[in-house]
């Protein structure tokens, strides 16, 4: 039974596609199919940032100025029934500044999917409901990750935070992909004076300090661009810097492929140049341009997150994981307020969730591998 089972499997692998060499390694480690979870439930919040988000994000008023966060309830007593505090404002008798301190009789219940601010789900379906929210007393606000100094709730502003930076790396990566893979493709298939062009501006490119670089394309966008102009600006630069390595990966395989039988045939019946390039030779390696497609996103994410706390990238009233920790810069505020620094948790979990998956890509897609 055990050799028949052995000799099964052995015909199934040899008679396999190359995407099920893939998945039949890439399910067997662990780690990488919990990060590949864990960045999909990033891009369900992507998705539905307007329906987790149960205060306006931009909603702020100066009497709940940096209120710490709530803690949730649970039970009230051997009911299933979340609430939280009330909080009330009073006067350090020290320091004469305000703080809140949780008012134990006062119980503002949690409901799901509660009526709120009015959005439109997926851009397109007006909607009301929340995942979650309080009952319809405009006195009654929950704050579970607390408010920031304009007292903005900080749980909504991550939400829509999370979309902006995600699909930043998400259309950066891709432009990116596109222009490694075309002009990395054309420098390795051709040679010549088209290779040597395109390889000097990958050098340049790769050689001015990245730091002037962005205080000086900050300085060059116009301050009455809108949010939106900024956004596709910054994605736009991103992705027209971080091509270059991509390139050097696609172009390095187009030299060793450009002689393999399968190219040569395809020539010798007659086939165009492009449709050689993009039909017969990035096909056959595109398992490893995903896997550096996904080790890339964690580094534009990152670029955008440090650009925006910096000051150099997204500015406010746009909403992103750098734009919420620009808060964060001052040593006291943070000494006083460390739930400001809360957005710095999803960078890392993403960023780590985008690196373990690529990792595991990366070893599914290696042809050697076992």
């Amino acid at each position: 039974m055990a050799v028949a089972t052995a000799a099964l499997d052995s015909q199934r692998i040899f008679v396999a596609s190359q995407w099920q060499l893939m998945w039949w390694r890439f399910r067997k480690h662990k780690l990488a199919v919990a990060s590949a979870l864990v960045v999909a439930g990033f891009y369900l919040v992507v998705l539905g940032a307007d329906f987790l988000a149960y205060a306006d994000p931009d909603a702020s008023e100066a009497q709940r100025s940096l209120m710490p966060p709530q803690r949730v309830h649970w039970f009230d007593g051997w009911r299933f029934s979340p609430y939280v505090h009330g909080i009330k404002g009073a006067r350090d008798p020290l320091t004469f500044k305000r703080v809140y301190v949780p008012d134990p009789d006062v119980k503002v219940p949690i409901r799901f999917f509660a009526e709120g601010f009015e959005y439109r789900f997926l851009g397109l379906i007006p909607a009301t409901r929340h995942l979650i929210g309080v009952d319809g007393d405009a006195t009654k606000t929950i704050f579970l990750l607390g408010t920031d100094v304009q007292g903005r709730d900080l749980w909504s502003r991550l939400m829509y935070g999370t979309r902006i930076s995600l699909t930043i790396g998400l259309l950066g990566v891709t432009a990116s992909l596109v222009l490694g893979v075309v002009l990395g493709g054309l420098s390795g298939f051709y040679g010549g004076v088209i290779d040597t062009v395109i390889q000097r501006v990958i050098e340049i490119l790769r050689s001015i300090p990245t730091i002037p670089l962005w205080m000086g394309l900050a300085a060059a966008l116009p301050r009455e661009w809108t949010v939106l102009q900024v956004y596709f600006a910054i994605t736009i630069i991103i992705s027209l810097l971080g091509w270059t390595e991509l390139a050097r990966v696609v172009r390095g395989r187009f030299l060793a492929m450009r002689e393999e039988d399968f190219v040569v045939s395809a020539r010798l019946v007659g086939c165009t140049q492009m449709r050689t390039i993009f039909v017969h030779m990035v096909p056959s390696f595109m398992s490893h341009i995903i896997a550096a497609t996904t080790l890339a996103l964690p580094a534009m994410i990152i670029s955008e997150t440090a650009l925006s706390f910096l000051g150099l990238g997204l500015r406010p009233p746009a909403i992103s994981w750098g734009v919420l920790l620009q808060q964060a810069q001052n040593v006291q505020t943070v000494a006083i307020s460390p739930w400001l620094m809360l957005p710095s948790i999803p960078v890392i979990v993403a960023v780590m969730a985008f690196n373990f998956l690529g990792d595991g890509l990366r070893d599914a897609a290696d042809p050697y591998g076992r």
